[in-house]
């Protein structure tokens, strides 16, 4: 694409369309943008377009498809082709600086994020000035321009917070620090002198305000790893300041709005966050600074309001507490008896109480309230916060922390008592009190691991918690209901078995509550139940004391999904999936009407994909269905085939690239279940596996090649007789696919497949040209995934077609070929093969060699008989050898960039493992015996002679093990 108006104007018109809601004209611009951003000079006309159109929606889009496209395709992949061109990618490091600093904020935002996605993957080795650049424009002395560096600088360096430590990050910090934290220093110093300068200017105060977070943000960055000797040095600028700002009111940065934090607030929360890193990683350093910091976030805390805008300031204030009370030589700040008391009363209860904002959260924005309350999302908010501040208290206080709460938990259940409709809001405290209390440890998988002694469960479960849930109406007290269903689920593990077999009951007659939060905890309480391990590794809870209760469940599970607000609700279709897991053929019965709604839901959904997790559980689910009743009955996978292909057609059709990795795993999983021939209906689909445009998407990849196997080993005649020419596209996704580092292996599962079930004439014709391009990729890049699945293939080779046809093969692509193989790589190598069913290939293929191949026992390949005979009892005997050379890396799937449909492996679409070697040979071990036993048959003497003079004593001792256990001998 040249860099001409009349590609811009077409540019501007295709942008348009992709914010016109109606998708037939949205659909197809998004289609022609993704056509041509391969293209040169793509990226630069985006750039152009964001600088120079007159329509400020086209600058906006412009930028963020610009930043979308940078996403998807800065990262240069291994073994795929370069999605951007050199001179592209020159220009746009040359311009988009100066550009992002020159635009205004909305599209600065989004060329600041671009930029740090290219610094990502270019800084500092191939973009060595984007440091100076950016340092540089801090003199400007204009803070629109120095707040954009400071963006890119922030999103640039937040990864140092989360990276493994390395080498090359130490490198890449050290650089950062040597350029940056200088003038970092000097500007932050500037900055709040130019605060006292105009402090009676509001408008600029806004902006230098917006300076000094984006500076505190910084420096929490810089100093994550480890405390930089800059900063070491310079403490007491840092900290007296960052002090100073703590304590600083200014009535012209306060704000009306009672749920937006402001910047006053957004300053001090960060300054929080950034004492509570030094008082817990270089607390001897900050020593000296600890107690003004104590004493000053104490007043914060003391004087800050209940409304939501404080909410991170609070709870950011409160981790401080909480981290400075977990550590032993500041013990002494919390040791005094009215201390505790006082943190208690004026932190922890005030931070407690559910309040109007929560209520509002609970009713109106249910799935962000979830997110916060049950994922664990919520540490920025207070309850979490004084949650943790208990528990950091209880360390080295338990005693006399339980003591003052138990009162607080008493006082507030007997004020509930007297009027419950009025005072439901005590119990809810009291409940979280003593959920915050009695909780040590807890992980997501098991709740509650570790309890404190003081606290008796069970006893408040059966006095306080099961009275609500047993209540006639589902919907009086929403928040209690919630609250109720929460300790079960968190105190899963101490409850004892016989109250949670009552409790069951009772949470299936809540998936019926109206509030949002109530079925989605009850669904969700359900889920935890059911996967709870009992003796012996099966579960805690059985399908036979589930009995009574299987139609109840599944009515109000499918249900609570017409509920206003759960149509998509992840946690009821995981709890779907896991009842089904848990009852197996007890939902035999139900599966007609369930699959129906499964396949509804399923339509309805793929019309706009929006929730992967939900998705995911329906599949599972499906996946659940079919396997539980076609075990009891194959003849039923007909029935799924009817009921689902109609909706699979059309999500193929209208390629809805969210579920066809699914779409394609549950049909592996029909397919798998027919005996005998492939249906035609799957043969007509067969030609279009093999299109080119599928195996782009990585996320396709894994379930294709299962699919195709599933087709290989049903109906290889099929396909050999009714699609012969369709081998050579066959082959061609094996070539495509062995070309890849990342995906070599899915190639072998498919050649493999091939190999194993084509009838040997439809592929004879192609044989040499697979193992040409086998040894080109071995020449070209060999790394240890390679030689593996190398070394299974050819013995699978060898035991489909005979050893002979191995050598005369490997012999005819160039002489003495099979000598170098032998002597190259299976010999060396051949330890390096995991998994059972592999080593068994490759046992199996290399007795073949030894006994059943002429060329081995009189010609000079005779040499290398013994050191492959020794190989194979390593294999048999030394363990696996699993170390990889030091220079050679993965790409991982997982790691290729941009918006891909990333492959989600269905649980229950899991396939079993295959033996292809299966019954003719159980013990590889004694096959070697009896295969050397008729060797030496052929040829007496031979075997032995050769034995007795190069095989190493340990080697023969384990051999002579095989022959007395094969109870033959060698002649």
């Amino acid at each position: 694409m040249e860099l001409s108006d009349a590609n811009l104007q077409t540019l501007t018109e295709y942008l348009k369309k992709t914010l016109d809601p109606d998708p037939a004209i949205r659909r197809p611009a998004e289609k022609f943008l993704e056509s041509v951003e391969g293209s040169q000079n793509y990226p630069l006309l985006l750039l152009t377009l964001l600088e120079k159109s007159q329509e400020n929606v086209i600058k906006v889009c412009a930028s963020v498809t610009f930043k979308n496209y940078i996403k998807r395709n800065w990262r240069i992949v291994e073994d795929e082709p370069n999605k951007i061109c050199e001179s592209d990618r020159i220009a746009i490091k040359a311009n988009i600086v100066p550009l992002m600093l020159s635009s205004p904020e909305q599209i600065q935002k989004q060329l600041s994020d671009a930029i740090s996605i290219i610094g990502r993957e270019d800084f500092p080795q191939k973009w060595p000035d984007l440091l100076t650049e950016m340092v540089n424009r801090f003199q400007s002395g204009d803070f629109h321009v120095i707040n954009g560096v400071l963006r890119t600088a922030h999103s640039l360096f937040k990864r140092y917070r989360h990276e493994f430590k390395s080498n090359e990050l130490w490198t890449e910090i050290k650089l950062v620090l040597d350029a940056f934290a200088l003038p970092l220093t000097n500007l932050f110093k500037a900055t709040i002198e130019l605060c006292s300068t105009h402090a009676n200017d509001a408008s600029a105060l806004k902006v230098l305000f917006s300076s000094l977070i984006l500076i505190a943000k910084l420096f929490y960055s810089l100093n994550f790893q480890d405390l930089p000797e800059f900063f070491e040095d310079n403490m007491e600028t840092w900290m007296t300041n960052f002090h100073s700002l703590l304590t600083l009111d200014n009535k012209l940065l306060q704000t009306d709005d009672e749920e937006e934090a402001g910047l006053l607030e957004l300053l001090k929360s960060q300054i929080c966050d950034n004492a509570a890193l030094y008082a817990q990683k270089y607390d001897e350093e900050f020593q000296p600074y600890l107690p003004r910091f104590v004493t000053a976030i104490w007043n914060l805390l003391v004087t800050t309001g209940q409304e939501v805008k404080y909410d991170l300031l609070v709870s950011n204030a409160i981790q401080f507490l909480a981290s400075v009370c977990e550590r032993p030589h500041y013990k002494h700040l919390f040791e005094d008896q009215n201390t505790l008391t006082s943190i208690c009363e004026k932190v922890i209860v005030p931070n407690m109480e559910f309040r109007a904002a929560d209520e509002e959260a609970f009713e109106d924005n249910s799935e962000e309230y979830i997110r916060r309350d049950l994922e664990g999302s919520d540490i920025d908010t207070r309850r979490r916060a004084a949650c943790d501040l208990v528990r950091g208290l209880c360390k080295f206080f338990e005693g006399p922390v339980t003591g003052i709460f138990s009162g607080y938990v008493n006082s507030m259940l007997q004020e509930y008592a007297k009027n419950p409709s009025v005072n439901w809001k005590h119990k809810d405290a009291a409940i979280y009190l003593v959920t915050s209390l009695a909780s040590k440890a807890q992980t997501q998988k098991h709740g509650i691991t570790q309890a404190n002694e003081l606290v008796n469960l069970t006893e408040f479960f059966v006095n306080h918690i099961q009275p609500d849930l047993k209540s006639a109406t589902v919907n009086e007290f929403p928040v209690l209901k919630a609250d109720g269903i929460k300790y079960i689920m968190i105190f899963r593990n101490q409850v004892p078995k016989e109250q949670l077999l009552v409790s069951i009951p009772l949470l299936i007659n809540h998936l019926q509550a109206e509030s949002i939060v109530v079925h989605t905890y009850a669904a969700h309480a359900l889920e935890r139940l059911f996967t709870m391990r009992g003796t012996n590794n099966s579960t805690l809870i059985t399908a036979a004391e589930m009995a009574p209760f299987v139609e109840v469940l599944l009515t109000n599970l499918f249900k609570a999904l017409t509920l206003p607000g759960s149509s998509e609700n992840e946690y009821i279709m995981k709890a779907i999936m896991r009842s089904f897991s848990l009852l197996q053929e007890s939902i035999i019965p139900y599966i007609p009407s369930v699959i129906t709604q499964l396949t509804q839901k399923l339509l309805a959904v793929s019309k706009n994909p929006s929730k992967p997790h939900f998705n995911h559980y329906m599949f599972e689910s499906i996946c659940l269905s079919i396997r539980i009743t076609c075990k009891a009955n194959p003849e039923a996978v007909g029935s799924f085939e009817e009921a689902l292909f109609l909706v699979f057609t059309e999500i193929l059709q209208n390629d809805v690239q969210e579920f066809i990795p699914y779409v394609f795993q549950v049909m592996s999983l029909l397919l798998e279940m027919h005996k005998n021939e492939i249906p035609s209906s799957y043969m007509a689909l067969f030609p279009h596996l093999l299109q080119p445009v599928l195996w782009e998407r990585t996320g396709n990849i894994p379930p294709l090649v299962r699919l195709l196997q599933a087709y290989l080993e049903r109906g290889a005649s099929t396909i050999a007789s009714a699609a012969a020419d369709k081998i050579p596209g066959l082959l061609g996704v094996f070539q495509k696919l062995i070309a890849s580092k990342a995906n070599d292996h899915q190639g072998f599962y498919l050649l493999n497949s091939i190999i194993e079930h084509m009838p040997p004439e439809s592929v004879d014709q192609y044989r040499k040209q697979i193992f040409i391009l086998l040894f080109q990729r071995l020449q070209n890049s060999k790394t240890t995934k390679f030689i593996k699945s190398f070394l299974v293939f050819i013995n699978l080779y060898c035991i489909r077609y005979g050893a002979l046809a191995l050598q005369e093969i490997f012999d005819s692509i160039q002489p003495k070929m099979f000598g170098m193989v032998l002597e190259k790589i299976i010999i060396p190598e051949i330890q390096k093969v995991s998994g059972q069913v592999e080593k068994k290939i490759c046992a199996v293929g290399i007795t073949k060699i030894l006994t059943e191949c002429p060329p081995m026992m009189d010609t000079e390949y005779t040499k290398l008989w013994i050191p492959l005979l020794q190989a194979l009892i390593g294999l048999f005997e030394l363990p696996e050898d699993d170390t990889i050379p030091d220079e050679e890396h993965f790409i991982d799937i997982e790691d290729t960039p941009g918006y891909q449909t990333a492959f989600s492996q269905l649980a229950f679409a899991g396939k079993k493992e295959h033996d292809p070697v299966g019954q003719m040979v159980n013990n590889p071990r004694i096959h070697l015996a009896q295969s050397l036993h008729k060797l030496s048959t052929a040829c007496p003497g031979r075997v032995l002679s050769m034995l007795s003079t190069s095989l190493n004593a340990e080697a023969l001792q384990y051999l002579q093990g095989y022959l007395q256990a094969a109870s033959v001998s060698l002649l």
